[in-house]
C-alpha cells in the first residue's frame, strides 16, 4: 500500500512536468494532479480537493491571501515604469556608458539593465518585453550571434537580484517571510557572497561563449528572426527621474527591514507607486488605463503560483509523503543540504522558484526551524536553492522568452540553462559553505 502512495505521488509530479512540456496550463493540470495524488493515497475526494480545511482549494487561497497583494502593486509599479518610458531611459543611459561599438560591452549593458530593473521590482516578462526590442538592432549591427541575448538576460533576471540580493522585492523573496518571520534582507551576507558569486561565473561564462562564437565565425544572419516593429517613444522621462521609484523602493526596504518594519514590501511598493504616478503623469497617457493594466497583469501570474503551491500542499497531506519527507529529511551532512536538494528538486518539477518556495515552506520550514537552523539562513538558502533548475523545457519563463526572441529550444536552451543554472549552483554551493561557518 506505502508503494502504491509513493508512485501516486510520482505519476502526479510527471503528469505536472509532461503536460507543461506540451503546453498545457497549470491551472488545469494541478487539480488532475492532485485528484491523482488524493485517489492513489486513498484520501477523501472532496474534502482534500475542495474541503474548507487543508485542501487543494485552501492551499490556493492561503498563497493568494498571503501574496496577492505583492503581485498586484509589483505589476502596476512595473506597467507605470514600462509605459511611461523610464524603463527604456534608464538602458539607454546604461548603453551609453559600456557604448555600443563592441560585443561584450554590449552584453554587460544588458545584463546590467535586467539587473536594475528587475532588482527594481520589474516582472522578469516586462524587463524581456523592453530588452529584447532594444537588443536586436545592436546585435544586428555587431553582426552577434542572437542566441547569445539569451545569457545576459538569464543571469539578469533569474541569479542574484531574484533570490540573493539583501532587501531585493521579489515573490522568491518575500515567500519565506510569511512562513520564517524573517525580513526581506535575511542573511545579507550569505546574500552578497551568493551574489559575488553568480556574478563572476556570469561574466567568464558571456564572455567564453562570445568569444567561441565569433571564433567559429557566427553571425547574426545565422539566425532567422523577424526584425521587432516597437513603437518607440518619442519622449521619455530623464534618467534621475526614472530610477528615483527605483531607488525609493529599495531604500525603504532597506530602512524598513532594519527596524523590523511589519509588511514594508507593502509600503515601499506602494510609496513607489504614487511616486511614479506623479513623476511619471505627463508620460503616460491615462492613469487610469496604467492602474488597470498592471492590476489584470497580475492575476495569471498569482493564479498559475498559487496553482502549483495547492498541488504541493495536496503532496504534503498525503499519507505517501511521510516516506519522500524522511528521505529528504534524512539526507547525510549538514540539514541546509537536504533544505536545498528539496527546493531545486521542487522548483525544476513544477518549474516555479516561487512555486518550491511555497511547497517546501508549507512541508519542511518547522522541521529544519526545530533543528536549530538560524530561520535566516533557512531563508536564504532555499530561496537560492529554489532557482537552481527552475529553467527547463517546460518553464514558462523559457517559452516566453523563446516566443519574444524567435528562438527554441534547439539554439537557445543550451545557454540559458548552463547560464542561470551555473550562475545560482555555484552561488548555492558558496552559500552553504558559508552558512555552515557563520551560523
Amino acid at each position: 500500500m506505502e508503494s502504491i502512495q509513493v508512485i501516486g505521488i510520482l505519476l502526479a509530479i510527471a503528469l505536472i512536468v509532461f503536460a507543461a512540456m506540451k503546453g498545457f496550463n497549470i491551472l488545469i493540470v494541478a487539480p488532475i494532479a492532485s485528484i491523482i495524488v488524493i485517489v492513489t493515497n486513498q484520501m477523501d475526494l472532496f474534502t482534500f480537493l475542495v474541503g474548507a480545511e487543508n485542501s487543494y482549494m485552501t492551499g490556493l487561497a492561503g498563497f493568494i491571501i498571503n501574496f496577492f497583494a505583492v503581485f498586484i502593486l509589483g505589476s502596476i509599479l512595473a506597467k507605470y515604469i514600462d509605459t511611461s518610458g523610464a524603463a527604456h531611459s534608464i538602458a539607454q543611459k546604461i548603453l551609453s556608458k559600456t557604448g555600443t561599438d563592441k560585443p561584450f560591452p554590449v552584453l554587460v549593458a544588458l545584463f546590467i539593465i535586467t539587473a536594475v530593473l528587475t532588482y527594481g521590482g520589474l516582472s522578469l516578462f516586462v524587463v524581456v518585453f523592453v530588452l529584447v526590442p532594444l537588443a536586436k538592432p545592436l546585435f544586428k549591427q555587431l553582426n552577434i550571434a542572437w542566441n547569445i541575448i539569451t545569457i545576459p538576460i538569464m543571469l539578469g533576471l533569474g541569479t542574484f537580484t531574484m533570490t540573493m540580493l539583501p532587501a531585493t522585492p521579489s515573490i522568491q523573496n518575500v515567500v519565506p517571510t510569511a512562513y520564517l518571520g524573517t525580513t526581506l534582507t535575511a542573511a545579507p551576507l550569505l546574500g552578497i557572497i551568493g551574489t559575488v558569486v553568480a556574478i563572476a561565473f556570469g561574466l567568464w561564462y558571456m564572455k567564453s561563449v562570445l568569444t567561441k562564437s565569433i571564433a567559429r565565425g557566427e553571425t547574426f544572419a545565422d539566425y532567422e528572426v523577424e526584425d521587432t516593429k516597437v513603437e518607440v517613444k518619442k519622449e521619455v522621462p530623464p534618467f534621475l527621474l526614472s530610477i528615483l521609484p527605483i531607488v525609493l523602493l529599495i531604500a525603504i526596504i532597506l530602512i524598513g527591514s532594519a527596524f523590523e518594519v511589519a509588511n514594508i514590501i507593502l509600503i515601499a511598493l506602494i510609496s513607489s507607486i504614487v511616486v511614479s504616478a506623479l513623476i511619471f503623469n505627463n508620460y503616460i497617457p491615462s492613469q487610469k488605463v496604467v492602474v488597470n493594466e498592471g492590476a489584470v497583469g497580475s492575476i495569471m501570474p498569482v493564479f498559475l503560483t498559487s496553482s502549483t503551491v495547492a498541488f504541493g500542499v495536496v503532496i504534503t497531506l498525503a499519507p505517501g509523503f511521510t516516506y519522500i519527507s524522511e528521505f529528504i529529511l534524512g539526507i547525510p551532512g549538514n540539514p541546509l543540504i537536504s533544505l536545498s536538494i528539496a527546493s531545486a528538486a521542487f522548483g525544476a518539477i513544477t518549474g516555479s522558484a516561487s512555486g518550491s518556495l511555497g511547497i517546501v515552506m508549507e512541508a519542511f520550514a518547522d522541521n529544519y526551524l526545530a533543528m536549530g537552523i538560524a530561520p535566516e539562513a533557512i531563508h536564504r538558502v532555499a530561496a537560492i536553492a529554489s532557482a537552481v533548475f527552475t529553467v527547463m523545457p517546460h518553464t514558462g519563463v523559457v517559452l516566453t522568452f523563446f516566443a519574444l526572441t524567435g528562438l527554441n529550444h534547439k539554439n537557445g536552451f543550451k545557454y540559458q540553462f548552463i547560464a542561470m543554472t551555473g550562475a545560482n549552483l555555484l552561488a548555492l554551493i558558496a552559500v552553504i559553505i558559508a552558512a555552515i561557518l557563520i551560523y
